[in-house]
């Protein structure tokens, strides 16, 4: 998911939440009621930064500004279809064994 915009991100499908991690020092954000169609348009867009300020944003989402401690598990233990990355594109996920 090359993007100049965009570190990383993760959806959960059960609660319709996009995790959005932004370069820089833009932070970390929650965007509420993503159907699961609109993440796939989004992950597919050829230009995210395009795509997230053109049509996403104006949609306008419910959002929360998280704090960098909350953005340290991305994904839910039980999610193993959801990859998990850091910012720098290593996999943190934690082994249950």
């Amino acid at each position: 998911m090359p993007s100049s915009v965009i570190a990383a991100m993760h959806y959960n499908a059960e609660q319709h939440t996009l995790t959005i991690i932004y370069r820089g020092k833009r932070g970390t954000y929650r965007y509420f009621n993503v159907s699961p169609e609109e993440y796939d348009e989004f992950r597919v867009a050829p230009s995210k930064g395009t795509y997230l300020n053109q049509t996403f944003k104006a949609r306008q989402h419910p959002f929360e500004r998280l704090q960098s401690s909350q953005t340290i598990h991305l994904v839910e233990p039980s999610s193993p279809q959801h990859q998990e990355t850091s910012p720098h594109g290593k996999d943190h996920r934690r082994s249950n064994r």
